[in-house]
């Protein structure tokens, strides 16, 4: 970003260019401060109205602008003197309020979008006048890593002379109203600000005034942009991270730690509060060791990655939910070793071809296996015996287009028919008698008796009335 107070002497304007839209005349004006530029596009009268507030407040000497021409002012020629004289004019203010910089020229420049201090004004009274308003009506507040780079390089320096004195342009205001946010929203882009050549995913910013923040969703912002997370991890209760290109953990969880050394990890790094991590559409390849900084981890989200197999999170004791969906799992073996108690896993749209690995997963009670590989309705003896799955969806598997699926699955569940949904819809009385007609012939195969004609006074007819 821009940072005028720094570059004061690097600093350029002219004016390099008229065209003419809708009859009108404008001049496009370019800013250079040290390396950012950006473009203002003006008419003649915009800087009339600017030249009269200069003379009136900054003594500007009122014969400095070109004067203004009624008749054959459209001409090429008139038009490009006019350039040239405006240039002229534009130069010589620049130059001459170039220590105080007034609010009305540094607007008139666009200084308030690309620049660090006029930015931060702006925002200093829009949350000087609405900031009480938006912390009781925001779900969550919206920060650009434009502004963040402003709050952040602010930081780093002295009051600059330019700073107004104003009570309401207080940069203050900005540092109270960060720390109370509690959720926020941060969204990246890699196109150009508006008409300078700043690219927002290249700025750095950090979250240390943050201090009240409990959910943080960030969105397409590449993590080497976030220097410092400051105290979110004593706060943070909810992380959300898409679309950034992210491929380890620890590009967030140790963002701000120099040596990521699993052995040199202190406990002050770990995530306190932690207990919903969401890193879908990432470029993650394996879960590693960071994920033993969140201790309190109840919900991971790791949906639309490239992962291939499970390492071991078995630390993870309040682990309860985990997406795996769109990833590349084929096999899974001995999930019950790798990951603890268990309550809910998506493993949608995989590569997923048994079920074995799920075998001993006791507390499981949702597991999402649609769009997989499966195909052989066997499989599911692998899983019938687990005492709390309730919910089991196997739709859009070579498996779901056999000849009576739903029946051959639901039969596998023995005494447990009645309470399994499957592909979101428990079975009907018609296909609860089917499977016990299956149930029972497989049984008496076998030389046993139907676990539902045991202990049972009700008697069962399968005959035609």
């Amino acid at each position: 970003m821009s940072s005028f107070i720094n570059h004061r002497e690097d600093s350029t304007v002219s004016v390099d260019e008229a065209t003419t839209k809708d009859n009108v005349t404008y001049y496009k004006i370019t800013v250079k401060v040290g390396t950012i530029q950006w473009t203002v596009l003006h008419r003649y009268s915009d800087f009339v109205e600017l030249h009269e507030k200069l003379v009136s407040d900054h003594g500007v000497a009122k014969e400095l602008l070109p004067p203004k021409k009624v008749i054959r002012n459209k001409t090429p020629k008139f038009v490009e003197q006019r350039k040239e004289a405006l240039c002229e004019y534009l130069k010589n203010v620049f130059n001459y309020l170039r220590l105080t910089m007034p609010s009305q020229f540094a607007q008139f420049l666009d200084f308030h979008l690309y620049d660090i201090f006029f930015l931060l004004q702006v925002l200093a009274k829009k949350l000087f006048l609405e900031g009480d308003k938006l912390l009781q009506n925001e779900k969550s507040h919206y920060f650009t890593p434009v502004e963040l780079h402003a709050i952040s390089e602010r930081l780093k320096m002295a009051c600059p002379p330019t700073e107004k004195t104003d009570q309401m342009y207080d940069f203050s205001h900005i540092l109270d109203f960060c720390s109370q946010i509690q959720s926020l929203n941060i969204e990246g882009s890699y196109e150009k600000l508006g008409t300078s050549n700043i690219i927002p995913n290249n700025l750095h910013f950090d979250l240390i005034p943050f201090k009240s923040l409990t959910d943080l969703k960030i969105l397409g912002v590449p993590m080497g942009c976030i220097h410092s997370v400051g105290g979110l991890r004593d706060t943070l209760v909810s992380l959300s991270v898409f679309t950034a290109s992210v491929v380890s953990l620890n590009e967030f969880l140790l963002v701000d730690i120099l040596h990521k050394d699993p052995s040199s990890i202190a406990d002050t790094v770990k995530w306190k509060k932690l207990s919903l991590i969401n890193f879908s559409s990432n470029n993650i390849q394996n879960v590693d060791w960071a994920i033993r900084l969140v201790p309190r981890l109840q919900q991971l989200n790791l949906s639309s990655n490239k992962l291939r197999e499970l390492c071991d999170i078995s630390c993870l004791h309040d682990l309860r939910v985990l997406n795996l969906s769109m990833n590349s799992f084929s096999i899974c073996d001995n999930w019950h070793a790798k990951i603890g108690n268990i309550v809910k896993i998506d493993l949608s749209q995989n590569k997923v071809e048994g079920l074995q690995g799920f075998s001993r997963l006791y507390s499981l009670e949702s597991l999402d296996l649609s769009c997989n590989v499966i195909s052989d309705v066997e499989e599911v003896q692998h899983i019938c015996r687990l005492p709390c799955l309730e919910y089991l969806w196997l739709t859009a598997n070579p498996v779901a287009s056999s000849i009576d699926y739903r029946v051959k699955v639901i039969e596998q569940f023995n005494g447990r028919m009645t309470e399994i949904c499957l592909d979101n819809e428990k079975a009907s009385e018609k296909e609860l008698d089917t499977a016990r007609v299956l149930q029972a012939l497989r049984i008496v195969k076998e030389g046993k008796t139907p676990s539902f004609l045991q202990n049972n006074n009700t008697s069962h007819s399968f005959n035609k009335s």
